[in-house]
């Protein structure tokens, strides 16, 4: 009997053990479920101070672009608390109908729209924009232009947006190029800038008085390897700017990687990381993400990322027009950038199956980033008038 006691009594204390071992063990699970999902709320407060000559948003861009080096989490860490738990609520996609468009125009006062794939494919207008326009110029709504493409300034996509008979100032209109350069601006940057990418990175840089090297220059440069090869690189460069760029190639991913890896402090900013882009309208093509990827493999950095999904544009455009983000809707055909960026800015959010995204994309269980409604195209909204 007194063996069959002290079994018993081992076993109580095993079961005992486990219970409060695993107890704990369930505790940390929690408090990693609610870090993990409530950490990036935190990252960039919408309720936040005056945003103070562009300060905020270069801290926010920091900060954002720090969470999103953590290896292979880090396409997680950009879907936002919201978008993960729109995810997990197994929220309906709804596609708009005319009652809800009529809504959606009623509470917007402004509207932020992308270019390659809601406005244009390539050099190609889609069908019904020009007059979706100018029923919103009507109505009183602004109307801002965010691309992320950043081959061209702001100058030179106006003559764009002319060419193709839609009445657009400059001031309504925002590239990825100008975001690289108002980054800089934003913390002071008084260095000099390597370029991989085209014109219109440079031609930002020139408006703001930011020396800067590469660009055009290094066009159709070759690299013909020999023994002992040394390639001399830019010791005063103390920022390498990666843009989408058609003339890539050896010379600048080198001359890049030296910068960044050699001269101390070099800051590796990207204008955006988009897989794929619009550049005719017959298919997609490699978008800037394969010429970051490059850098990000040869000096295993992070860039610091300006356009969408970053929130930097949104809070430029937010605080300099003081626009209440409850009031403007963001349109986009992109879930990972469009709607995410309109997501985590606290902005209504219309994906339009005119660009990148389809239908079945969209719907799938795979996706979890949930535009508030979806529409074929942007002239949708003109059944609603």
């Amino acid at each position: 009997m007194d063996n069959q006691n002290k079994r018993r009594e081992k076993t109580h204390r095993h079961r005992r053990y486990f219970l409060s071992r695993n107890s704990i063990y369930i505790y940390i699970h929690y408090i990693y479920i609610y870090i993990h999902t409530h950490e990036l709320t935190h990252i960039y407060d919408p309720h936040m101070s005056s945003f103070a000559s562009s300060s905020v948003a270069a801290r926010s861009v920091l900060v954002q672009n720090k969470v999103a080096s953590s290896g292979k989490r880090n396409q997680s860490k950009r879907v936002s608390a919201t978008t993960q738990i729109s995810a997990s609520m197994a929220h309906k996609q709804r596609k708009m109908d005319i009652a809800e468009a009529k809504k959606l125009l009623d509470k917007t006062k402004t509207f932020i729209f992308d270019c390659d794939g809601v406005i244009w494919k390539g050099d190609s207008l889609i069908d019904g924009v020009p007059e979706t326009i100018d029923m919103l110029k009507s109505m009183g709504k602004q109307l801002f232009f965010i691309t992320n493409n950043s081959t061209k300034s702001r100058a030179g996509y106006l003559k764009k947006f002319t060419s193709l008979g839609l009445n657009i100032t400059a001031e309504n209109i925002f590239s990825s190029s100008f975001a690289a350069a108002a980054y800089l601006e934003s913390i002071k940057f008084d260095g000099k800038v390597y370029v991989v990418g085209e014109t219109g990175i440079g031609e930002e840089l020139d408006l703001l008085g930011i020396k800067w090297s590469g660009c055009e220059a290094d066009k159709g440069k070759e690299v013909t390897l020999s023994e002992g090869l040394y390639m001399d690189h830019d010791k005063d460069v103390s920022a390498v700017i990666v843009g989408f760029d058609r003339h890539f190639n050896y010379h600048k991913i080198q001359q890049a990687t030296l910068c960044i890896r050699e001269n101390p402090g070099c800051l590796f900013i990207a204008t955006n990381t988009d897989a794929v882009t619009h550049l005719t309208s017959a298919q997609e093509w490699a978008g800037n993400g394969s010429m970051v990827g490059c850098i990000k493999g040869s000096t295993q950095q992070e860039p610091i990322v300006v356009g969408k999904p970053s929130s930097f544009m949104l809070d430029y455009i937010a605080e300099k027009y003081s626009i209440p983000k409850d009031e403007i809707c963001m349109v986009g055909d992109r879930l990972d950038t469009d709607i995410l960026f309109g997501k985590d800015g606290g902005l209504s959010t219309l994906l339009v199956l005119s660009g990148v995204t389809t239908e079945d994309r969209l719907l799938s269980p795979k996706n979890d980033i949930v535009p508030d409604f979806y529409t074929n195209q942007l002239s949708d909204l003109l059944e609603a008038k």
